[in-house]
């Protein structure tokens, strides 16, 4: 439950949505602090496979592991992706790739996982206030958030940006690959028993396929 005197807005939807974008758009013009929920599972998977931890091990290790587990984020600057800082280190490059994403995937689904991440992303909710990104942030871990969005958008059009994305980063990548992938993601991101990918009832749903981040950042403030 959020705390009512700490505004947070809850950005949810399925991986190329724009999440990230927007959240940082906003979480920069609102001067807010900014949850990257995906980005915060990734480290603890970037973490466990440092460490070499098992998810058989995980039960037995939960409080060393929280101890060591402290993360923060950077909205950093327009067009780069959100920083991720990790005992003392960015591992911004690490974790956002799609190895990682993949490792990811499949320890998301765990109730172990889910149950130890939920009080570190609460954590988050500081003053000024949050910018929560993620795919249950307005159903479970800020269900009482005044303001809920739910971005989504066409899976040709959410590949396309993720192919972008990474020929930036200087990779090629084949499209019906990453279509294959992102409906993959989809079916086990709507399909989970715990959490699944729903938009919250009060949620706003903004379909992002034909609209510019600012014109998506435009609609969301209709609705604060």
């Amino acid at each position: 439950m959020t705390n009512v005197n700490i505004p947070v807005i809850t950005i949810d939807g399925p991986s190329g949505a724009g999440k990230g974008t927007i959240a940082q758009m906003l979480a920069l013009e609102l001067s807010w602090n900014i949850l990257d929920s995906g980005a915060l599972y990734r480290t603890l998977a970037y973490f466990m496979k440092e460490n070499q931890i098992s998810l058989d091990e995980f039960q037995d290790k939960q409080n060393e592991i929280k101890k060591r587990f402290l993360v923060s984020f950077d909205p950093g600057i327009p067009g780069e992706p959100v920083r991720v800082l990790f005992e003392n280190k960015d591992v911004t490059s690490i974790v956002r790739t799609e190895e990682m994403a993949k490792l990811t995937s499949n320890l998301a689904a765990e109730p172990i996982i889910r149950e130890f991440i939920k009080p570190c992303q609460r954590d988050f909710m500081t003053l000024p206030g949050l910018i929560a990104d993620g795919r249950d942030m307005g159903t479970v871990i800020f269900s009482d958030a005044k303001h809920k969005i739910f971005l989504t958008a066409s899976v040709e059009e959410r590949a396309k940006r993720r192919q972008t994305q990474l020929k930036r980063q200087g990779l090629e990548v084949n499209m019906r690959s990453l279509l294959q992938e992102l409906e993959e993601r989809d079916r086990k991101d709507m399909e989970r028993e715990h959490s699944p990918l729903v938009p919250a009832e009060d949620s706003v749903i903004i379909d992002t396929s034909n609209l510019n981040p600012e014109g998506v950042v435009k609609e969301i403030k209709i609705y604060l």
